[in-house]
């Protein structure tokens, strides 16, 4: 296996925003260097207003904290700006990571407003690695969020991600294809995903090829006897139906027919896939190919692939690249990073709040957890809820919901289970994470994203799901905003 770009080989320790480090300094220069205090990640708003997100990144924040450090390197920098005390230049010489973090683990639907990364330890530790635990659960959450769905659209038909040569740099493309994976695509073109963590690399060839020989029949035919068991041919170079379809199916006849093989397929890149695929499907099947698949690729995205199918295509996959690598029709994720207590020498914690003339933007204080609420009998998700993070949602009585911001909203549900959401992932500093195979997340989310109800998975005007508050809770936010109010 190739090493994880987050591990000591690419020590990653500065790649934090500028403050974060002014903010330290000033921690240890005011006493509080060593506070212990409890920051949590959220995100405000689903990405193309979709009714739901999925969790991805955990693995790589996990690599990144485990090898938190400052290199003699890293110091001489910081030194050279002029504004870093050497105490402070000291404290990061000897640095070592000691923070408790939870974390929702990835292939999970999580919604606005909840944690789902809450840490805890000293000021300057918990703060300090603010931007990384953004980036990564920010870019792999959105990706692995887009990809759900496209996949959704595609109607259980495979989805490739082809995206490698249009992502935002090498990592983009790298762990994009990683998130793609947890969000249900079949596989990637990205090889190194493949070989650094098991995302199978699929590809036949370019149009390049077909361009290289002297005529579409020589190409097809080299690329069937280079690749006789895998014989996926192109066929959109020159003209689908007057050349494209007939020379894949002339190739079939010639090469594989008489080793007893049959086509791996056709792709169809441009054109008028719609049209296109219910042409070349009956070609196929008048040759005797009806086994033959087709896959359609070209600036995919849910909304063509759901029309596509509405409109007859006859299409067995898809690949699909900048629309997914990028999510480009709505890039950010906009998960942020938020102080909500502070521990007093008691071990009591202290809350903490903004608050903000744009409601979205008043944050839940407390240490929290966030629990799911399932119907015993069909198994879907009821709502989630916040507590505090010592509460335990007791499912063998009736438990209360209530919408935080319309109180006489309320509903008393039975027959259900709770299920806690945060699994701890450092103990003190010490990793406590228990990975699992890519394949297994990926499983597993598609078995949560499962367990949705269909109002909630529709692409327009999705329910909104809900995210309550404990009593508890709410009374401590509501205590909170009535002290700030002045």
């Amino acid at each position: 296996m190739r090493k994880n770009f987050y591990d000591q080989q690419f020590n990653l320790t500065m790649l934090t925003d500028f403050y974060e480090l002014t903010m330290a300094n000033g921690y240890l220069s005011n006493g509080y260097a060593d506070t212990i205090c409890y920051f949590d990640m959220f995100f405000r708003k689903v990405p193309d207003e979709g009714g739901f997100a999925i969790m991805a990144g955990v693995e790589q924040l996990v690599d990144y904290l485990k090898n938190l450090s400052f290199t003699q390197e890293d110091l001489e920098y910081l030194r050279s700006k002029q504004i870093f005390r050497e105490e402070f230049l000291e404290y990061l010489r000897d640095f070592k990571f000691a923070c408790d973090v939870w974390a929702i683990p990835e292939g999970t639907p999580i919604f606005p407003g909840e944690p789902i990364v809450t840490v805890r330890g000293p000021a300057i530790q918990a703060q300090f690695i603010e931007t990384m635990v953004l980036l990564c659960v920010n870019h792999q959450s959105l990706i692995a969020t887009k990809t759900n769905r496209i996949v959704r659209a595609a109607q259980g038909r495979a989805v490739m991600e082809f995206g490698s040569r249009r992502a935002q740099g090498f990592d983009g493309a790298v762990y994009g294809a990683r998130a793609a994976y947890i969000g249900g695509c079949a596989g990637t073109a990205c090889t190194i995903s493949d070989q650094m963590f098991g995302v199978p690399a699929l590809g036949t060839m370019a149009h390049s090829w077909v361009q290289l020989f002297d005529s579409e029949y020589e190409a097809f035919k080299a690329y069937a006897q280079s690749y006789p068991k895998n014989c996926v041919l192109l066929v959109d170079t020159y003209n689908v139906l007057k050349s494209g379809v007939p020379n894949a199916i002339r190739v079939f006849d010639e090469v594989l027919a008489p080793q007893g093989l049959r086509p791996g397929g056709i792709r169809i890149d441009s054109g008028d896939i719609t049209y296109l695929s219910r042409k070349a499907r009956k070609m196929l099947d008048d040759a005797g190919y009806e086994d033959c698949p087709i896959c359609a690729s070209n600036s995919l995205d849910e909304y063509i692939i759901r029309d596509m199918l509405m409109q007859g295509a006859r299409v067995d996959s898809f690949g699909v690249g900048e629309r997914l690598i990028t999510s480009s029709s709505e890039p950010v994720f906009g998960g942020v990073y938020k102080l909500s207590g502070v521990e007093r020498p008691d071990g009591t914690v202290l809350p903490k709040i903004k608050i903000s003339e744009n409601v979205t933007k008043i944050t839940t204080p407390c240490f929290k957890n966030v629990w799911r609420l399932f119907d015993r009998e069909t198994d879907k998700a009821i709502a989630d809820v916040i507590t505090m993070h010592e509460e335990i949602i007791d499912d063998e009585k009736p438990y209360t919901i209530f919408d935080p911001n319309h109180t006489w909203k309320r509903k008393t549900v039975e027959n259900f289970y709770a299920v806690s959401l945060m699994t701890q992932i450092f103990k003190g500093g010490e990793c406590t994470y228990q990975p699992r195979a890519l394949s297994a997340i990926r499983a597993y989310c598609a078995a949560q994203v499962d367990t949705l109800w269909e109002e909630v998975t529709r692409f327009e005007n999705p329910h909104t799901y809900y995210v309550d508050l404990s009593q508890k809770l709410w009374d401590e936010k509501n205590r909170l905003l009535s002290e700030k109010a002045y």
